[in-house]
């Protein structure tokens, strides 16, 4: 992977959600450092006022410039009173694309998307919560339905419920089957973000919930408040030791292929294709935030 020839990769650090009801947190997302908003009809918007936020959203998103952000509507699951009307609203909107609430299979995952087209948003890409037990367990076949589907979009909180996990601050009960969904998303190139960090007064545990994303190696992690953008973005993006290593990770290998070599040797450590890969990566993340010009990246 590098940006020459994923010129469609964003980054998708960052998934602020945003309550379609709240004109107010609707006009601040406009000029806020999120990578994807993600304007919320489903569960942040409580029941007497799922008419009123889609028609207050359909309003606003007249004005469709929310800057470098990838706008992305999460509409009410398809079987509720809401479901095909949000994207009946929607659909032809300017937004980039449409989130799915528990998608718990293939199957379903497809049938939404034909609703989605149905309602002329051939266009639109698709993301989906995995937020239930059979939904993990249904990983890979949902990442393998449809080539729409970009990003997959964790629900932590209500899959801790179902599953009658304690949630600690290392989340253990959770990282195996935040791990599966991961490797079902990596097995078909997927992008997949964790679920939000809801303590908003505790940065040190909210900077540890970002890291601990990144390592698992989430793309990008939910938010529930601007103020958790910083510590997301920050922790998501490369610093100057790794595009240093990148960088020379790419000369050695490249070298290594002028020299009719496979591999390469850095400070006594092999190494191997794989991590020419890695460093194209990090590069092209690199690259792609300082085009946006959010957390810019400096190599002192």
């Amino acid at each position: 992977m590098n940006c020459k020839t994923q010129e469609n990769f964003r980054p998708r650090r960052s998934a602020l959600y945003v309550p379609a009801h709240q004109q107010q947190y609707i006009t601040k997302a406009r000029s806020l450092s999120a990578d994807v908003i993600i304007f919320d009809l489903q569960e942040s918007v409580p029941p007497s006022r799922k008419e009123e936020a889609r028609a207050l959203l359909v309003e606003q998103l007249k004005n469709s410039d929310f800057g470098y952000s990838e706008k992305i509507v999460r509409v009410n699951k398809l079987d509720s009173p809401w479901g095909k009307a949000d994207l009946a609203a929607i659909a032809e909107l300017e937004i980039d694309g449409v989130l799915f609430p528990d998608i718990e299979s293939g199957e379903e995952l497809n049938l939404a998307i034909a609703a989605l087209d149905n309602a002329n948003g051939e266009n639109k890409l698709v993301m989906a919560n995995i937020e239930s037990p059979l939904g993990v367990l249904r990983a890979e076949e949902i990442c393998a339905a449809s080539p729409r589907l970009t990003t997959i979009v964790m629900g932590t909180t209500d899959l801790a419920n179902s599953l009658r996990v304690n949630v600690t601050l290392d989340r253990q009960g959770l990282l195996t089957y935040l791990s599966m969904c991961i490797l079902a998303a990596r097995a078909h190139n997927k992008s997949i973000i964790d679920g939000p960090h809801f303590n908003l007064k505790d940065v040190v545990a909210c900077e540890y919930s970002c890291r601990q994303a990144r390592d698992l190696g989430f793309d990008g992690k939910a938010v529930i408040h601007p103020v958790q953008l910083t510590y997301t973005n920050d922790a998501l993006t490369p610093k100057g030791e790794d595009i240093r290593k990148a960088k020379g990770i790419i000369s050695a290998m490249e070298q290594a292929k002028a020299d009719g070599q496979s591999v390469a040797v850095i400070d006594d450590r092999l190494i191997e294709p794989c991590l020419e890969q890695w460093a194209n990566r990090v590069i092209c993340l690199y690259t792609k935030v300082n085009e946006i010009g959010q957390g810019e990246l400096t190599l002192g």
